[in-house]
């Protein structure tokens, strides 16, 4: 087996998934994911579309970039997760494009979600996220000012259990990329 042309194929997607496995890491022992992580990520990843694909692989990064932002801020706005979350995603956007980065996310939701329903079944407090479910439910759907939402929200995050969401983005990332045969 040739390990090198194996490290070297895809290289960029492994550079990927190592930011993701630290970000990971990270989220999971501290509850954020830092900035002098994902700021050089969407940084480097754009500078690498434009090196790689000139201007049209910078506008694939830029585009990714905003998939990235755009299927987190919404939830980042309402205080449902951290910007350290939004900006990872953003990085992955911005190295491997919108296509990739949208599909990466649904698996991360639907990661993310099964990792939700499994921390409330080990906790057993059905009963509590529920209703803490059915309030923020009825809040959306009454209160139309985001900005009131997130002030809502950040006064009600001291009592709610975290997800670090990193992790739930590494994971369904790196089994997205699998599943297409980027790795």
């Amino acid at each position: 087996m040739d390990w090198q042309a194996m490290l070297l194929d895809n290289w960029h997607v492994k550079l990927v998934c190592l930011v993701l496995i630290v970000a990971a890491y990270i989220d999971g022992r501290q509850l954020r994911v830092p900035n002098w992580l994902t700021f050089p990520m969407v940084l480097s990843g754009l500078v690498y579309g434009l090196v790689a694909g000139g201007w049209l692989g910078l506008w694939d990064g830029f585009l990714g970039m905003v998939v990235g932002l755009a299927c987190l801020l919404p939830l980042y706005a309402v205080g449902g997760m951290g910007a350290g979350d939004v900006k990872l995603l953003a990085g992955v956007g911005a190295w491997l494009g919108p296509q990739i980065t949208f599909y990466a996310f649904c698996v991360s939701s639907i990661v993310g979600a099964l990792m939700a329903v499994a921390m409330v079944a080990y906790r057993r407090t059905f009963r509590k996220h529920y209703e803490n479910f059915v309030v923020i439910l009825t809040e959306w759907m009454t209160v139309k000012n985001p900005a009131e939402l997130a002030k809502i929200a950040a006064e009600r995050k001291s009592q709610m259990f975290l997800l670090p969401y990193g992790i739930p983005i590494c994971i369904g990332s790196i089994a997205y990329f699998l599943y297409e045969g980027l790795l």
